[in-house]
Protein backbone atom coordinates (compact mmCIF):
# COMPACT_ATOMS: atom_id res chain seq x y z
CA UNK A 1 0.00 0.00 0.00
CA UNK A 2 3.03 1.97 0.06
CA UNK A 3 2.92 2.94 -3.40
CA UNK A 4 -0.88 4.83 -2.48
CA UNK A 5 1.01 7.20 -0.59
CA UNK A 6 3.35 8.44 -2.91
CA UNK A 7 0.78 11.24 -4.84
CA UNK A 8 2.88 14.16 -4.96
CA UNK A 9 3.61 13.49 -9.04
CA UNK A 10 -0.13 13.12 -9.83
CA UNK A 11 -1.43 16.04 -11.69
CA UNK A 12 -4.93 15.54 -9.76
CA UNK A 13 -5.73 13.91 -5.85
CA UNK A 14 -6.47 9.87 -5.55
CA UNK A 15 -9.90 9.22 -6.75
CA UNK A 16 -12.68 8.53 -3.81
CA UNK A 17 -13.35 4.91 -2.70
CA UNK A 18 -11.11 1.82 -2.99
CA UNK A 19 -9.48 0.61 -5.84
CA UNK A 20 -10.50 -2.56 -7.11
CA UNK A 21 -7.63 -3.91 -9.01
CA UNK A 22 -3.92 -4.29 -8.45
CA UNK A 23 -1.86 -5.10 -12.01
CA UNK A 24 1.95 -5.19 -12.57
CA UNK A 25 3.49 -4.14 -15.72
CA UNK A 26 6.60 -5.74 -17.07
CA UNK A 27 9.10 -5.08 -20.30
CA UNK A 28 7.21 -2.29 -21.59
CA UNK A 29 8.10 -1.57 -25.00
CA UNK A 30 6.25 2.29 -25.72
CA UNK A 31 6.58 2.76 -29.32
CA UNK A 32 5.09 6.44 -30.51
CA UNK A 33 4.99 8.29 -33.76
CA UNK A 34 3.42 11.76 -34.59
CA UNK A 35 0.12 11.69 -36.09
CA UNK A 36 -1.97 14.55 -37.82
CA UNK A 37 -4.49 15.28 -35.88
CA UNK A 38 -7.22 14.89 -38.75
CA UNK A 39 -6.25 11.23 -38.61
CA UNK A 40 -7.70 10.71 -35.25
CA UNK A 41 -10.36 12.91 -34.30
CA UNK A 42 -12.70 10.37 -35.71
CA UNK A 43 -11.49 7.57 -33.71
CA UNK A 44 -12.15 9.00 -30.55
CA UNK A 45 -15.60 9.94 -28.90
CA UNK A 46 -17.04 13.18 -29.93
CA UNK A 47 -17.45 13.49 -25.84
CA UNK A 48 -13.89 14.08 -25.69
CA UNK A 49 -10.91 16.56 -27.20
CA UNK A 50 -7.81 14.93 -28.74
CA UNK A 51 -4.53 15.71 -26.86
CA UNK A 52 -1.45 17.27 -28.22
CA UNK A 53 1.74 17.98 -27.67
CA UNK A 54 3.06 21.20 -29.16
CA UNK A 55 0.20 20.90 -32.03
CA UNK A 56 1.16 17.47 -32.49
CA UNK A 57 -0.99 14.29 -31.87
CA UNK A 58 0.46 10.81 -31.10
CA UNK A 59 -0.28 7.42 -31.68
CA UNK A 60 1.28 4.74 -29.45
CA UNK A 61 1.63 0.62 -29.55
CA UNK A 62 2.25 -0.61 -26.23
CA UNK A 63 3.78 -4.30 -26.03
CA UNK A 64 4.36 -5.60 -22.23
CA UNK A 65 3.51 -8.52 -19.91
CA UNK A 66 0.78 -8.44 -17.27
CA UNK A 67 1.23 -10.46 -14.33
CA UNK A 68 -0.33 -10.48 -10.86
CA UNK A 69 -3.43 -9.61 -12.31
CA UNK A 70 -5.93 -9.40 -9.35
CA UNK A 71 -8.54 -7.49 -7.38
CA UNK A 72 -7.50 -5.65 -4.76
CA UNK A 73 -7.25 -7.64 -1.36
CA UNK A 74 -7.05 -10.82 -2.73
CA UNK A 75 -4.53 -13.28 -4.65
CA UNK A 76 -4.38 -13.89 -8.30
CA UNK A 77 -5.82 -16.50 -9.89
CA UNK A 78 -2.89 -18.14 -12.38
CA UNK A 79 -4.68 -18.89 -15.33
CA UNK A 80 -6.50 -15.02 -15.51
CA UNK A 81 -3.37 -13.08 -14.31
CA UNK A 82 -0.31 -13.54 -16.51
CA UNK A 83 -0.38 -12.58 -19.69
CA UNK A 84 1.07 -10.81 -22.59
CA UNK A 85 -0.70 -7.73 -24.48
CA UNK A 86 -0.18 -4.83 -26.84
CA UNK A 87 -2.63 -1.88 -27.40
CA UNK A 88 -2.88 1.00 -29.52
CA UNK A 89 -3.47 4.22 -27.89
CA UNK A 90 -4.04 7.56 -28.37
CA UNK A 91 -4.09 11.20 -25.67
CA UNK A 92 -7.38 12.53 -25.35
CA UNK A 93 -8.76 15.21 -22.24
CA UNK A 94 -12.03 15.71 -20.96
CA UNK A 95 -12.79 18.11 -17.98
CA UNK A 96 -9.29 19.08 -17.16
CA UNK A 97 -8.14 15.85 -16.76
CA UNK A 98 -5.68 14.14 -20.07
CA UNK A 99 -6.10 10.45 -20.22
CA UNK A 100 -5.83 7.41 -22.50
CA UNK A 101 -7.93 6.17 -25.06
CA UNK A 102 -7.46 2.96 -26.24
CA UNK A 103 -8.13 1.64 -30.45
CA UNK A 104 -7.55 -1.19 -29.44
CA UNK A 105 -6.26 -4.13 -27.21
CA UNK A 106 -5.04 -7.24 -27.90
CA UNK A 107 -4.38 -10.22 -25.03
CA UNK A 108 -3.53 -13.67 -25.26
CA UNK A 109 -6.23 -14.75 -22.42
CA UNK A 110 -9.83 -15.40 -23.46
CA UNK A 111 -10.87 -15.78 -19.70
CA UNK A 112 -9.35 -12.65 -19.15
CA UNK A 113 -10.30 -10.96 -21.88
CA UNK A 114 -14.32 -12.11 -20.84
CA UNK A 115 -13.85 -10.54 -17.70
CA UNK A 116 -12.05 -7.45 -18.60
CA UNK A 117 -14.25 -6.20 -21.44
CA UNK A 118 -17.52 -6.26 -19.35
CA UNK A 119 -16.48 -4.39 -16.48
CA UNK A 120 -13.64 -2.13 -17.97
CA UNK A 121 -15.63 -1.66 -21.28
CA UNK A 122 -12.37 -1.90 -23.78
CA UNK A 123 -12.10 -2.92 -27.47
CA UNK A 124 -9.94 -6.01 -26.30
CA UNK A 125 -9.20 -8.52 -29.44
CA UNK A 126 -8.31 -12.57 -28.42
CA UNK A 127 -4.71 -12.82 -29.89
CA UNK A 128 -1.82 -15.67 -30.01
CA UNK A 129 0.97 -13.84 -28.55
CA UNK A 130 4.77 -15.44 -27.54
CA UNK A 131 7.17 -12.91 -25.20
CA UNK A 132 10.47 -14.10 -24.65
CA UNK A 133 14.00 -12.98 -23.56
CA UNK A 134 16.24 -13.23 -26.14
CA UNK A 135 19.61 -11.88 -25.29
CA UNK A 136 19.16 -8.41 -23.46
CA UNK A 137 16.37 -8.55 -25.32
CA UNK A 138 12.30 -8.72 -25.45
CA UNK A 139 11.33 -10.98 -29.05
CA UNK A 140 7.27 -9.99 -28.66
CA UNK A 141 5.61 -11.63 -31.41
CA UNK A 142 1.36 -10.86 -31.78
CA UNK A 143 -1.45 -12.01 -34.40
CA UNK A 144 -4.96 -11.65 -34.21
CA UNK A 145 -7.05 -14.31 -34.36
CA UNK A 146 -10.40 -12.58 -32.80
CA UNK A 147 -13.14 -13.93 -35.57
CA UNK A 148 -14.44 -11.42 -37.77
CA UNK A 149 -11.90 -8.58 -36.55
CA UNK A 150 -9.24 -6.76 -38.71
CA UNK A 151 -5.88 -8.77 -39.11
CA UNK A 152 -3.26 -6.57 -36.70
CA UNK A 153 0.01 -8.19 -36.01
CA UNK A 154 3.17 -6.48 -34.28
CA UNK A 155 6.80 -8.37 -34.22
CA UNK A 156 9.89 -6.85 -32.41
CA UNK A 157 12.74 -7.57 -30.79
CA UNK A 158 13.60 -4.99 -28.45
CA UNK A 159 16.03 -3.61 -26.00
CA UNK A 160 16.20 -0.99 -23.37
CA UNK A 161 19.61 1.07 -23.86
CA UNK A 162 21.26 4.29 -21.80
CA UNK A 163 20.33 4.79 -18.10
CA UNK A 164 17.16 5.00 -16.01
CA UNK A 165 15.55 8.42 -15.73
CA UNK A 166 12.04 10.15 -15.02
CA UNK A 167 10.80 12.11 -17.10
CA UNK A 168 11.26 15.71 -16.66
CA UNK A 169 7.41 17.65 -16.05
CA UNK A 170 6.89 19.26 -19.33
CA UNK A 171 8.79 16.93 -21.48
CA UNK A 172 6.76 14.67 -24.39
CA UNK A 173 8.69 11.92 -22.35
CA UNK A 174 6.56 12.66 -19.30
CA UNK A 175 2.98 13.57 -21.69
CA UNK A 176 3.48 10.74 -23.22
CA UNK A 177 3.82 8.00 -20.25
CA UNK A 178 2.37 9.78 -17.20
CA UNK A 179 -1.22 9.32 -17.38
CA UNK A 180 -3.61 8.49 -14.51
CA UNK A 181 -6.93 7.49 -16.17
CA UNK A 182 -8.15 6.42 -19.52
CA UNK A 183 -11.51 7.12 -21.43
CA UNK A 184 -14.06 4.67 -22.87
CA UNK A 185 -17.19 5.46 -24.53
CA UNK A 186 -18.58 1.27 -25.23
CA UNK A 187 -20.33 1.12 -28.53
CA UNK A 188 -23.48 -1.04 -26.49
CA UNK A 189 -23.89 1.45 -24.45
CA UNK A 190 -27.11 3.09 -25.94
CA UNK A 191 -27.16 6.39 -24.11
CA UNK A 192 -23.80 7.23 -25.66
CA UNK A 193 -22.06 7.95 -22.45
CA UNK A 194 -18.73 8.49 -21.73
CA UNK A 195 -16.69 7.02 -18.99
CA UNK A 196 -13.28 7.41 -17.21
CA UNK A 197 -11.20 4.82 -15.35
CA UNK A 198 -8.71 6.28 -12.71
CA UNK A 199 -5.54 4.66 -12.09
CA UNK A 200 -2.49 5.64 -9.98
CA UNK A 201 1.26 3.89 -9.87
CA UNK A 202 4.55 5.81 -9.22
CA UNK A 203 7.04 7.64 -11.58
CA UNK A 204 7.69 5.79 -14.73
CA UNK A 205 11.50 5.17 -14.62
CA UNK A 206 12.06 4.84 -18.05
CA UNK A 207 15.22 4.18 -20.76
CA UNK A 208 15.60 4.75 -24.20
CA UNK A 209 15.19 1.55 -25.99
CA UNK A 210 16.34 0.01 -29.62
CA UNK A 211 13.63 -1.77 -31.31
CA UNK A 212 13.92 -4.04 -34.81
CA UNK A 213 9.88 -3.99 -35.48
CA UNK A 214 9.73 -6.58 -38.05
CA UNK A 215 5.77 -6.43 -38.86
CA UNK A 216 3.50 -4.09 -37.43
CA UNK A 217 -0.10 -3.84 -38.89
CA UNK A 218 -1.62 -2.58 -35.50
CA UNK A 219 -2.81 1.26 -36.71
CA UNK A 220 -3.35 -0.27 -40.21
CA UNK A 221 -6.28 -2.04 -38.19
CA UNK A 222 -7.75 0.93 -37.60
CA UNK A 223 -7.30 2.44 -41.06
CA UNK A 224 -4.41 4.77 -39.75
CA UNK A 225 -0.66 4.56 -42.04
CA UNK A 226 1.84 5.32 -39.43
CA UNK A 227 4.50 7.84 -40.86
CA UNK A 228 7.76 6.53 -42.36
CA UNK A 229 10.27 7.98 -39.83
CA UNK A 230 11.21 5.95 -36.87
CA UNK A 231 9.03 5.65 -33.63
CA UNK A 232 10.20 7.40 -30.40
CA UNK A 233 10.97 4.21 -28.16
CA UNK A 234 10.85 3.59 -24.55
CA UNK A 235 11.40 0.55 -22.46
CA UNK A 236 10.68 0.35 -18.92
CA UNK A 237 11.24 -2.86 -16.89
CA UNK A 238 8.13 -2.55 -14.26
CA UNK A 239 5.40 -0.96 -13.13
CA UNK A 240 2.59 -1.80 -10.42
CA UNK A 241 -0.82 -0.26 -10.74
CA UNK A 242 -3.60 0.41 -8.71
CA UNK A 243 -7.25 0.93 -10.82
CA UNK A 244 -10.60 1.96 -9.82
CA UNK A 245 -14.29 1.49 -11.23
CA UNK A 246 -15.06 2.85 -14.21
CA UNK A 247 -17.24 6.00 -13.46
CA UNK A 248 -19.60 8.05 -15.83
CA UNK A 249 -18.37 11.73 -16.64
Amino acid sequence: MRILDVIDHRPWPLPRGRAIMVQTWYDLLFAHWPVPADLLRDKIPASVELDTFGGTAWLGVIAFQLSDVRLNGIRAVPWVSNFPEVNVRTYVTHEGKSGVYFLSLDADNPLGIAIAKPWFRLNYYQAQIEMKTQGSGIDFRSRRIARGARPAQFEALYRPCGPTFRARLGSLEAWLTERYCYYTEPRNDHDGRLYRCEIHHLPWRLQMAQATVYNNTMALSHGINLPATEPLLHYAHKMQAFIWPLRRC
